[in-house]
């Protein structure tokens, strides 16, 4: 028997629309009893250089176009992935679920909870499927540690740590790009990094219920970029001011009633996608760092102890999360590009049954509500309750 196909359309063929480009076309090899089989149709991308048409080609897309209205507009799609800059996120995503097809968004999904609530309203009022781009969530031992959390074996959670730290944008010379301008990108770090962290606290732990934030600018210019360059690259033009934030500290009370601290930086020198999680309760603690991703530090009091507990390493073994769809044993590691293919997966099944699986555009938007909080604290310099 035939499996339907799924006919798929990408915004952006940077960094984010290549890894959900090779996702789909691996979904296959890792789910072959997946219900619908992907097949990459178009690109819609305005760079039309070596470097783009060689993507284009080696991904295996049947064509690229500039203006991605020309790809919406398409009777032979299905399903648009929308991974371009922050900027076009709410315009595709809710063009697309108007003309009926399916939705995989990138964070943030809009530049505000405002935006994002339209793609929300958009998708319902089409009836479609719409996944949100968070897959720190797929990791088998981050769903090994709600487990832990939700089972009860940590006891009452009484508080937790997420921290996110990189390095991507620590060069003061390089280009002000459409990341460091609130109108293209928004926010800052709140919606690149802290949106993330905001998702993985509470589909671990419990919904921020209140929170207090200060941030911080340290690089407060940069140099324009010139016309053509790579988003990375040093900026060569006049000087500007970057226009949002770089760093974010913030203390949140959770709706379990208990407490959390966050922080997130984008110019932490030394710093390479530092993104670790711990979670403290009456019985025991959990802590995860994405560095070493198929690891989970799990500590649980003998009975009778609380004093110098001691702490195991669970290496994330098949049976765990989706690790055995990639790998045979225990401490065979998944890497970003399989959570990719979970989330892949999911969608797929959304899809075919009519039925949510993973992360949804309302996750996104539970994050985005989180992400504005935090910047109406930070302005107003007190406490925001959700």
């Amino acid at each position: 028997m035939t499996t339907p196909e799924l006919r798929v359309g990408v915004v952006g063929l940077g960094w984010m629309g290549q890894v959900h480009a090779r996702a789909l076309s691996r979904l296959p090899h890792h789910y072959p009893d997946a219900p619908l089989r992907p097949r990459l149709v178009a690109v819609a991308d305005p760079v039309d250089d070596d470097r783009t048409r060689a993507a284009v080609s080696a991904l295996g897309f049947g064509e690229h176009v500039a203006d991605w209205r020309d790809l919406v507009d398409r009777d032979d799609l299905d399903l648009v992935c929308v991974a371009g800059p922050n900027f076009v996120h709410r315009d595709v995503a809710v063009a697309a679920a108007r003309a009926g097809k399916h939705l995989w968004v990138e964070k943030p999904a809009g530049r505000s909870a405002a935006e994002t609530r339209e793609i929300v309203d958009a998708v319902t009022a089409a009836g479609v499927q719409a996944a949100a781009g968070f897959n720190y969530r797929n990791v088998p031992a981050v769903e090994m540690a709600r487990d832990l959390v939700a089972t009860g074996r940590l006891g009452r959670v009484e508080h937790s740590t997420v921290r996110f730290l990189a390095d991507y944008s620590a060069d003061p010379d390089a280009a002000l790009s459409w990341r460091f301008r609130t109108a293209t990108s928004g926010s800052g770090v709140l919606g690149d990094l802290v949106s993330h962290a905001a998702d993985l606290l509470r589909h671990v732990v419990a919904d921020v219920a209140e929170l207090v934030v200060d941030r911080a600018t340290f690089i407060a210019q940069r140099r324009e970029a010139l016309p053509g360059a790579m988003h990375y690259e040093k900026g060569a033009g006049a000087l500007g001011d970057v226009e949002n934030e770089d760093y974010v500290s913030a203390l949140l009370r959770l709706a379990d009633g208990s407490r959390a601290v966050l922080e997130s930086s984008r110019v932490a020198v030394g710093e390479q996608n530092r993104y670790t999680l711990e979670v403290h309760g009456t019985e025991g603690t959990v802590s995860w760092d994405f560095r070493r991703m198929n690891e989970l530090q799990v500590s649980t009091r003998a009975e009778g102890e609380y004093l110098n507990a001691f702490s195991t390493t669970r290496f994330a073994a098949p049976g765990d999360g989706e690790l055995g769809v990639f790998q045979p044993g225990a401490n065979n590691p998944m890497g970003f590009d399989d959570l990719k293919v979970v989330e892949a997966r999911r969608l797929v099944e959304s899809i075919a049954t009519g039925e949510p699986v993973g992360a949804t555009i309302h996750d996104a938007l539970s994050a985005a509500v989180v992400v504005d909080a935090m910047s109406e604290s930070a302005n107003e310099r007190r406490w925001v309750t959700l």
